[in-house]
Order: structure tokens, then sequence, then C-alpha cells
């Protein structure tokens, strides 16, 4: 690492910053792509569920 004197802190600081922030994106990505999934699951279940009783009741 090249010395970075009297902004070594500011430096190391807007680094720790950077890689916290991009945490958290990837987290609320991950966790909203879960979320959409899941949701997609459900309405591909009622509509498998409501074909199922359409072809029932022919």
């Amino acid at each position: 690492m090249p010395e970075l004197g009297k902004y070594a802190g500011a430096v190391l600081g807007s680094w720790a910053i950077t890689l916290a922030l991009l945490a958290v994106l990837i987290a609320l990505t991950w966790a909203r792509a879960r979320s959409a999934k899941r949701k997609h699951d459900e309405i591909e279940a009622r509509r498998h569920a409501a074909n199922r009783a359409g072809e029932a009741a022919k």
C-alpha cells in the first residue's frame, strides 16, 4: 500500500464506508430477489391450482 501520510485515515475510512455500502446494497438486492421469487412462486401455484380445478370441472 502506498504511503498516504496524513490522509491515511480519510482514505481507509472512505474504503470502509464504500465496502459497507456495497454490502448493504448486495444484502438488500438479495432480500428483494428472495421476496420476488416467493411472490412469483405463490402466483404460479395459484395459477396451476386454478388450471387443475378448471380441467377437473370439464
